[in-house]
């Protein structure tokens, strides 16, 4: 395993430390699929143990790792921030390989 070039923000890593509480595994493992009407979708699985051919990020009390194939297609660069209003919060991707994104924001297209 290798060190990704990826930013998670200490606002992101305090929720997933908070999440992971619930769960007994040992990291994150963030990936991209072939979905919705923009092409590519992030896919973030708890998890024991990365893939063989992971990258990580690592990080306490937990590892992130992420899908090589994605990262050198997709995900280089990625920041990744959790954000939080008196309406709503969610986990946001800026992704600097990003073309676009479906109007929903469920998907992106490189």
């Amino acid at each position: 395993m290798m060190n990704a070039d990826i930013t998670v923000t200490a606002a992101a890593e305090h929720y997933f430390t908070n999440f992971l509480k619930e769960y007994p595994s040992q990291g994150l493992r963030l990936s991209t699929k072939i979905s919705g009407c923009s092409g590519h979708a992030y896919v973030l699985d708890v998890v024991d143990l990365p893939h063989e051919s992971d990258l990580t990020i690592p990080m306490l009390p937990f590892s992130f790792y992420v899908d090589a194939i994605a990262y050198e297609k997709a995900l280089k660069g990625l920041v990744i921030d959790y954000q939080q209003d008196a309406l709503s919060s969610a986990i946001v991707y800026r992704n600097p390989n990003e073309k676009g994104a479906c109007g929903c924001g469920e998907s992106f297209t490189l």
